[in-house]
């Protein structure tokens, strides 16, 4: 079995365009929401999302064939671009065919079938872009990645909700520990900040209502909680295999040494009891890993915001971690509290965090956290980061029908 490494980050988020600024402004605990600017939300119970500022998709992509794509497929593309920058990732031609992409994506391009369902009504089917189908369908993330960069091995999309990215780096990371690839582009992009985003997730009463307080707004296991907010961007993470990264002299930001994924089988959007298929992801991953519960320094939580999701977490957690959570030895934080929930570009951008973590020995911290939930009695890294040696950092992710994926980042040694 090989060993897989991350060698390279790129991320396009609500804190910043680019690993650097996203991952400062983070541990700054500076809040990335504010009020939606996309649509005219005026009508909307929510009208705050955490969204990408500032993004030109020409300064990533060929002025041409930024038509072909919608924003979630242009953001995976800008964040692709970063990774491999970041990695000084070189392929020959052979080593291609060994090189995969696999982009989570939950919702895929709604932007731009509301708009192209907009434009059939107002002026006819003769008005609908020859580019409408691939650029809306979620897979066309992973396919423009590979195509633009030549990856030439496998190439799909993981579509499973909020897990979406966090099942693409876990599966990634398979391919190449198996010996089936040697190099995977693994990650996770959303746009979904529109009319029938907003709306979709409003009718559900999802979403946070504390419009005149956009930076306060997201407080996961906060007494005071009362919905995520919706918010857009992705992440891309370079995999190695140890072999081709050492042959390299590849930067290494840490190892991928654990994977879980399982079902609740339980309900439509809620989490089972005491959030038992995130227990089970968790200690699957940890199996894997062979690495023990009180190793783990950094759990980064899904923690959204939800008032039953965050409960159902924290007793996840305490049930898996037992005393070393419940005595505060462990840290765990949601960065959801300062960009908002990606959907399924959050397992990607969080796992991220997790290596970054892991890299420079500090925790990003959980804003908003100013009444905490007795129900979650953890150490949540409350309102500023932590410097700490992070041996082992685990990253949950958990979607709509009861899916859920887990991933551990360990020290490189």
């Amino acid at each position: 079995m090989e060993r897989v490494v991350i060698t390279g980050i790129g991320l396009i988020t609500p804190n910043g365009i680019g690993t650097e600024a996203s991952w400062r402004s983070m541990l700054a605990g500076e809040p990335g929401i504010g009020p939606i600017t996309q649509f005219d939300a005026s009508a909307f119970p929510s009208r705050i999302a955490g969204e990408v500022k500032g993004f030109e998709p020409t300064q990533f992509i060929e002025k041409k064939k930024v038509k072909e794509m919608a924003r979630f497929t242009q953001f995976a593309v800008a964040a692709t671009k970063l990774a491999i920058e970041d990695a000084g990732l070189e392929l020959t031609d052979e080593e291609r065919d060994r090189a995969g992409c696999f982009i989570g994506v939950g919702l895929g391009g709604l932007e731009y079938i509301e708009n192209t369902a907009r434009l059939i009504f107002e002026r006819g089917p003769s008005k609908i872009s020859p580019y409408f189908i691939p650029a809306a369908i979620a897979n066309l993330a992973a396919g423009q990645v590979s195509m633009i960069f030549g990856l030439r091995g496998p190439s799909y999309s993981n579509t499973s909700a909020c897990a979406s990215s966090a099942h693409a780096v876990g599966e990634a990371f398979e391919w190449i520990r198996r010996g089936r690839a040697d190099v995977m582009v693994a990650g996770g992009a959303e746009a979904t900040i529109t009319g029938l985003g907003v709306g979709g997730f409003c009718a559900m009463f999802a979403l946070s209502r504390r419009n005149d307080e956009p930076a306060r707004a997201s407080r996961p296991f906060d007494r005071g909680r009362d919905g995520f907010v919706i918010a857009e961007g992705a992440g891309t993470l370079i995999l190695e295999s140890l072999t081709r990264a050492r042959k390299r002299g590849a930067r290494i930001y840490g190892e991928i040494t654990g994977y879980g994924a399982t079902s609740d089988a339980h309900h439509l959007t809620q989490p089972a009891p005491e959030g038992a298929g995130g227990q089970r992801a968790m200690r699957l991953c940890l199996e894997d890993a062979k690495v023990r519960p009180e190793d783990v320094d950094y759990v980064n939580a899904h923690g959204t915001s939800t008032p039953a999701g965050d409960i159902q977490e924290a007793t996840a957690i305490a049930k898996v971690f037992g005393d070393h959570a419940l005595s505060h030895r462990l840290w765990v934080s949601s960065t959801k509290s300062m960009m908002g929930h990606l959907l399924g570009a959050a397992g990607a951008v969080e796992i991220a965090a997790c290596a970054l973590a892991v890299a420079h020995g500090i925790v990003p911290p959980t804003i908003n956290l100013d009444d905490q939930d007795p129900a979650c009695p953890l150490d949540f890294v409350p309102h500023k980061a932590r410097e700490r040696t992070v041996r082992h950092a685990l990253s949950n992710s958990f979607g709509f029908g009861g899916t859920n994926a887990t991933v551990l980042v360990s020290r490189f040694t």
